[in-house]
């Protein structure tokens, strides 16, 4: 967890060129031919494809209930494999507006052996839609899959059936002619929006926890802290040390007034509870320390890491005391850090979200679902090639630049206090608190 800096947006590079993308009168399948030109990732000495087809194996769900959140799911397969920049599942209301289901898959595979996809969820008013599965190639060029009819129920009645069988455009719907298929809510016609993350109450009281999945599809739990004991310290847990931190247990050179402490991190109703308070100790540049809590899996007899591929997900109680600094990192080797998250209550609204592995980064603010003393679920999925970040189960940035094949990193979950060089610092003598309520690991 290193100084902020500015964000960068990373890019996707290396995009095959296209000769022509016709789409086939079939309802099963869309056609695309490429050239001499190897698409991008294909592994190098392999042969394009003259000729390939994307065919729809699945789309749910075939009915909602108005007001009740549901996520949309697409199977398809190719006949030869080949990378899709996106993957997404479209739906536009009785106006044609846009109201796609959001967290699209970037930079995915489609093999012959198929593809599974799950969106992150949303709510949408009774009526009408139709609905359709969606790639984009890496020429930016759109291709819709066959349509079908979703109807959505009034609250309070049961859902229609499904239809025995899709409903098959004559033609694929258009691509969108100004953007590309877009999580954010559109301008017209806006579905009943997702409820806001609870707002805790003052204490740090367990919330409604969300049942353990990942919106990566084909993970499964593999590594998680529930926080309903206490903290396994020496077995599962480091807390008075980590190599991030120049002497151990504290680390004056990064703008921290940090003095690590195990009894700075308290387990009480499914909760840990991070304290920051003013410190007897002295930093060598002559600042008042403060005592506080870190959690980190380095020096830990199990040693957990995760690694390329994982998802790592938290659920946090931001904090509002001036000078909080809260992240859920990773650290190893002097390096290998991706910050799934870092506040500062001054920016109330917004979350750095880095990659200091390949440099990427965003600053990304909502006031809805990121405040001071308010829940929020932070999700990272550690691609090779990108790493994804989630915010309450929707995809909010993917840097496209990834952490590569063979990334691993001890987990680190802390409070840190600022010295005051780009945040106001910790001041005064009140305490701090941060709030966890859980950490899972999907792979």
């Amino acid at each position: 967890m290193r100084l902020s800096r500015p964000a960068r947006i990373g890019a996707v590079a290396g995009a095959a060129a296209l000769c022509g993308l016709p789409f086939a009168g079939s309802a099963q399948a869309a056609w695309f031919g490429y050239g001499t030109t190897v698409p991008a990732g294909t592994a190098a000495g392999t042969t394009a494809p003259s000729a390939t087809t994307v065919t729809q194996d699945k789309l749910t769900p075939t009915s909602m209930t108005a007001g009740v959140a549901a996520t949309a799911s697409l199977a398809v397969h190719s006949s030869s494999c080949f990378t899709a920049k996106t993957v997404g599942v479209g739906l536009r209301d009785a106006a044609g507006a846009n109201l796609d289901f959001p967290g699209n898959a970037t930079n995915v595979r489609i093999c012959p052996e198929g593809l599974a996809f799950t969106s992150a969820a949303r709510t949408l008013p009774a009526g009408t839609y139709t609905q359709f599965g969606f790639w984009q190639d890496t020429a930016n060029s759109w291709h819709n899959l066959p349509s079908r009819t979703l109807t959505v129920a009034p609250a309070g009645t049961a859902a229609p059936a499904p239809a025995p069988t899709p409903v098959a455009p004559t033609a694929p719907a258009p691509a969108p002619t100004t953007a590309a298929p877009t999580t954010a809510a559109p301008t017209t016609a806006a579905p009943t929006p997702l409820p806001p993350a609870p707002t805790a109450p003052s204490s740090t009281a367990a919330p409604s926890s969300p049942a353990a999945g990942s919106p990566i599809p084909g993970k499964a739990l593999t590594w998680s802290e529930e926080f309903d004991s206490a903290i396994a310290y020496g077995s599962k847990w480091t807390g008075d040390k980590s190599s991030a931190y120049r002497y151990g247990n504290h680390n004056p050179d990064d703008n921290k007034l940090d003095w690590l402490s195990p009894s700075n991190v308290s387990v009480a109703g499914g909760v840990a509870t991070f304290t920051a308070k003013p410190s007897a100790h002295t930093l060598e540049n002559g600042k008042q320390a403060w005592d506080t809590g870190l959690l980190t899996t380095e020096y830990s007899s199990q040693g957990f890491q995760v690694k390329t591929g994982d998802y790592a997900e938290t659920r946090v109680k931001l904090p509002a005391g001036t000078g909080a600094w809260p992240a859920l990192w990773t650290w190893k080797n002097g390096g290998s850090e991706i910050d799934s998250f870092e506040y500062h209550p001054d920016n109330p609204n917004l979350l750095e979200l880095t990659n200091h592995v390949k440099s990427g980064s965003k600053y990304y603010t909502d006031a809805s679902a990121v405040a001071k003393d308010q829940w929020v679920t932070i999700g990272t999925y550690y691609g090779a090639n990108s790493v994804d970040w989630y915010v309450n189960g929707k995809k909010v940035f993917s840097d496209g630049t990834g952490v590569g094949a063979n990334w691993s990193a001890y987990l680190i979950l802390n409070l840190s206090l600022s010295a005051g060089q780009y945040h106001p610092a910790a001041a005064g003598s009140a305490p701090i608190t941060f709030a966890a309520d859980y950490v899972r690991v999907y792979r």
